[in-house]
């Protein structure tokens, strides 16, 4: 297979998160694979990205305007529109509509693990018995 990447994409394991909607959507993923140019990411669902997007990197304190390249079932190929990376919003920065839809969202998990909690504790009461 010919290999149509400028730069070679390093592999790599870091958390990211994609925003889009003018800051009002995001979701996590995961960058598998980082160039100065582009990222292959993996995430649960790729049906509905937009075209472009941010892609925020905070273990490398980086954000990147990407435009989606490739799409599979799991994973999806970008370009960065700006090869000189711009650093990460702070959380003060951070679009006001954004946070509160990941407060919205860690509530969420929150009150699910707890069920969870609740139920493991409750079966682990009636075994006992």
């Amino acid at each position: 297979m010919s290999e149509l990447r400028r730069e070679t994409r390093l592999r790599t394991f870091l958390k990211g998160r994609i925003v889009f909607n003018n800051g009002n959507s995001s979701m996590d993923c995961l960058v598998r694979d980082l160039s100065p140019s582009g990222a292959r990411l993996m995430l649960s669902q790729t049906a509905t990205l937009p075209d472009g997007f941010d892609l925020l990197i905070p273990a490398k304190d980086r954000s990147h305007k990407a435009t989606l390249r490739w799409r599979k079932a799991d994973s999806i190929g970008v370009t960065f529109a700006d090869e000189a990376a711009r650093p990460a919003p702070s959380a003060a920065e951070a679009a006001p509509a954004a946070l509160l839809a990941r407060i919205h969202e860690l509530e969420a998990e929150n009150a699910a693990l707890r069920r969870l909690l609740k139920e493991a504790e409750m079966m682990a009461l009636e075994r006992t018995l």
